[in-house]
């Protein structure tokens, strides 16, 4: 699987690279942010913490906002910035809204028409662009991933993490939508991709739901914002996913407070450089 490089700055040490390549599981071109450390070689490989963006936006946006380079670089950690959704499917209602279609591909493979065409975000995410990037950069260890991300893209971290133990050394997350099952932005999207009446599938991408099953401890970090505003409207409920893991003796730590990148790249260190 061949991939383009469109761009590549120096970054922190390193170089932060603006790539491009095919998707099957997307049905169309796919463009991506790699940042790989200076320390970075094919004998001493680095690490890998995959971000997973938000609604509607890009890959660019970690990237080029999130301010991840800094302490990546001072790790030897690389970083990828995957996009959010397929996109150009020409699918009516595709570009209607922020929140569903382009965008917004909620990191669900979906199983309804007519998203089924492209909107494959689970497989691509978990298989068909680490497998892109491993064979491509052999200064990138595969064996030592983990997964972060905000707000859609921190459900989806929570949730790819929980649906594949073992193949994340570790997540964390950036005002997550923690139970999207009991909010608009997931029934939204969930029936849509989905459908409404396919409530078990909606409970297997809900991390508040999945955390119980997890076959194991966790040791799961999640930021939130109090002055939020889609926080103070009832769109992320972390609060159930904490009560979840309560009754679960599962181990989350949620801090209301205003958190940093550097925070989670420390978080991932902790089990990407043991």
């Amino acid at each position: 699987m061949s991939i383009t490089t469109n761009a590549t700055i120096a970054d922190f040490g390193g170089k932060l690279l603006k790539l491009k390549h095919p998707s099957k599981a997307c049905n169309c071109d796919m463009a991506f942010n790699l940042f790989i450390p200076g320390s970075a070689s094919s004998s001493k490989p680095a690490p890998v913490l995959i971000y997973l963006a938000g609604l509607t936006c890009t890959g660019d946006n970690g990237a080029e906002k999130g301010f991840f380079q800094a302490k990546a670089s001072e790790k030897g950690i690389a970083v990828a910035f995957p996009d959010t959704s397929p996109r150009g499917m020409n699918i009516e209602g595709e570009d209607e809204s922020y929140d569903f279609g382009s965008g917004a591909g909620f990191y669900v493979d979906a199983t309804k028409e007519p998203w089924t065409k492209g909107y494959k975000m689970y497989t691509y995410i978990t298989e068909e662009l680490p497998a892109a990037i491993f064979s491509e950069y052999k200064e990138l260890d595969k064996s030592r991933v983990s997964i972060t991300g905000h707000s859609m893209g921190g459900h989806g971290a929570l949730t790819l993490f929980l649906k594949n133990p073992g193949m994340y050394k570790s997540v964390s997350a950036f005002a997550p939508i923690s139970n999207p099952s009991n909010c608009q932005w997931g029934q939204q999207a969930f029936g849509g991709y989905f459908g409404e009446d396919d409530k078990q599938r909606w409970s297997e991408h809900d991390a508040t739901d999945l955390l119980p099953k997890y076959p194991g401890d966790t040791d799961i970090l999640i930021d939130v914002g109090t002055g939020d505003n889609f926080y103070k409207q009832g769109q992320l409920l972390p609060e159930n996913l904490e009560k979840a893991a309560k009754e679960a003796g599962k181990g989350v730590k949620v801090n209301y407070r205003d958190g940093f990148a550097s925070d989670h790249v420390e978080h991932a260190a902790k089990y990407l450089l043991k």
